[in-house]
């Protein structure tokens, strides 16, 4: 697909009907968005006053105290997987929007779109990079320079 099919593309993906999404990700969404208002926190708290409140009627044995532990378990066990879901979601939608500040800015090194996908001895390597140029910036704009110049970067780096 050539860039002048991107605007078309985007517009495609962005219309595509929520029922053709996979179920899982429609269900991680709602869930998601379920569990993130106040009412979902209020919900918890009234289930947990609840159980306290029942303490007393039920001899505070382990069969009660069971019941709390294990609901919480299975709750917690499901929203580790749900959350992790949301997380990778949101980070996929963060670099997407990344490289494409990079593709549409003018000097951009078209070299850091999908620099995640690259093993831990590249990162490291334009991690310093990066961080030489910070520094050699900050030493510019303590001297009394403009930091805002675009800076090339060596041939021979990263």
């Amino acid at each position: 697909m050539g860039w002048t099919n991107l605007s078309t593309f985007r517009y495609n993906i962005a219309m595509e009907p929520t029922s053709k999404r996979p179920f899982f990700l429609r269900l991680a969404q709602a869930t998601s968005d379920a569990a993130g208002r106040p009412a979902a926190f209020l919900v918890a708290v009234l289930i947990v006053v609840a159980w306290l409140v029942s303490g007393p009627f039920f001899g505070f044995s382990d069969t009660w105290q069971l019941v709390i532990n294990t609901g919480t378990t299975i709750v917690t066990f499901l929203m580790v997987f749900l959350i992790q879901n949301t997380q990778n979601r949101d980070a996929k939608a963060v670099q997407i929007k990344l490289d494409e500040l990079i593709r549409a800015t003018r000097g951009a090194h078209n070299a850091l779109l999908d620099l995640e996908e690259l093993d831990e001895i590249a990162l490291e390597r334009f991690r310093k990079l990066y961080e030489r140029l910070a520094a050699e910036s900050r030493e510019r704009l303590m001297s009394g320079e403009p930091d805002t110049e675009p800076i090339e970067l060596p041939e021979d780096e990263p």
